[in-house]
């Protein structure tokens, strides 16, 4: 029943996610927290610092600005299927599993530089898609790049998603060293620039160098997970192994352009979930960008899985448990 009700496309519908997201950041707006000290906050690159300058050290701001950024993101994620029409059916659920993964981790509900970089890489993904049968040099990948690049002056790690436009280029097109030489400088230009203005501005450049190396490769404190949170993220990953599994027994069966969206957003998921495991400057922020891949995935699977009493229950057991994790912090 609760599924049945966000699966809709009217006015309804739209009312339902903006109170499910109230719900969902109450206890944020309640008691606003800063961030833990976190690498991407005591080393800040140079886009976050200019954000965490303007906006203070007061914790409600911050939270204002990243609600601010997940509602522009929440547009955005809704309108590239729109435009793409990847899953073949206009539906609002990608939104909605996105929102519920935002709250997984409440703690992570604070200003964070992962929120502006995710929506940057939603952008760079949608840049690449459109440049599926364009003719000539499609200067696309570039500007993918370029977006990728300006996310990873606020959340270092993203620029590790560079190697998407690559896999882009090798999905849309038949290969090209142009556009792949003009990839890599839409990944350069914004470090460059970047170099150059702490250069006229008489910036130390050591201590940014030193920046972009703790931010890629240091050591981030460990996340303390509670048991219910360890449910959740269990439970979590085991629908979006079956969406996956579901998904590739489907996607031979999809138009051209669907098939390789597809194709690009699992190896966004596959690239998140290796720096993660890989890399010890990553933490439980990846949330806000696997979250992107996965919310389709999910997506996909809750609207063309035929057993549709089984989906009830799948989407009412997640969202149960998540709002009895965003009631336990408020009373915590």
């Amino acid at each position: 029943m609760i599924l049945r009700l966000f699966k809709g496309t009217g006015p309804g519908v739209i009312f339902l996610i903006i109170v499910l997201f109230g719900l969902l950041w109450a206890g944020s707006f309640i008691d606003p927290q800063l961030s833990g000290r976190y690498i991407y906050e005591t080393n800040p690159m140079p886009l976050y610092s200019i954000i965490k300058l303007l906006i203070g050290a007061a914790p409600l701001p911050g939270l204002i600005f990243s609600f601010v950024i997940l509602s522009v993101l929440l547009v955005t994620i809704v309108n590239f299927n729109t435009t793409v029409f990847f899953i073949s059916e206009r539906t609002f659920l990608p939104a909605i599993f996105y929102l519920i993964f935002s709250a997984i981790f409440p703690k992570c509900q604070v200003l964070t530089p992962v929120l502006p970089a995710a929506f940057l890489l939603l952008l760079a993904l949608m840049r690449i898609m459109d440049a599926y049968r364009k003719p000539g040099i499609a200067f696309n990948f570039f500007d993918a790049s370029l977006l990728i690049s300006i996310g990873s002056l606020f959340y270092a790690n993203l620029i590790w998603f560079g190697l998407l436009v690559i896999i882009g280029i090798a999905l849309l097109r038949t290969g090209n060293i142009r556009e792949i030489f003009i990839s890599i400088l839409g990944l350069i230009t914004p470090y460059i620039l970047t170099a150059g203005i702490y250069y006229v501005l008489g910036q130390n450049l050591d201590v940014l160098y030193s920046d972009i190396v703790k931010n890629l490769f240091g050591d981030n404190p460990d996340f303390s997970f509670s048991k219910l949170a360890i449910i959740a993220i269990i439970f979590s990953s085991l629908l979006i192994l079956i969406s996956i599994i579901f998904l590739i027994g489907q996607i031979n069966s999809k138009k051209i352009k669907s098939r390789k969206t597809f194709y690009l957003l699992l190896w966004g998921f596959l690239v998140s979930l290796i720096i993660y495991f890989a890399l010890p400057s990553v933490s439980v922020e990846i949330v806000w960008i696997i979250g992107i891949p996965a919310s389709y995935f999910l997506a996909h699977y809750f609207v063309f899985v035929k057993k549709k009493i089984v989906t009830e229950i799948l989407f009412s057991v997640f969202l149960l448990l998540i709002i009895l994790l965003q009631v336990l912090f408020i009373f915590r």
